[in-house]
């Protein structure tokens, strides 16, 4: 799967943190291979299940959703 494309995913309710570093192994969700960056995981919630579009390229202006930034 590309990295410059969204994750497509119904995710469950619960706690998730994204990687906003791009060095992640599970990607793009953070593994902790910012450690020693300046760079941290951003939390966020889900609340329902729900099918979500997250932002892998690391570009987006909405993290962790994918906003099409990557098209451009």
């Amino acid at each position: 799967m590309s990295r410059n494309l969204p994750l497509m995913a119904e995710l469950e309710p619960g706690t998730y943190y994204w990687c906003s570093c791009g060095m992640s192994k599970t990607g793009p969700f953070c593994d902790g291979s910012h450690t020693g960056t300046n760079y941290e995981p951003i939390q966020f919630q889900v609340t329902e299940k729900k099918k979500m579009g997250i932002c892998q390229c690391q570009r987006t202006n909405k993290p962790p959703f994918c906003d099409g930034t990557h098209a451009r």
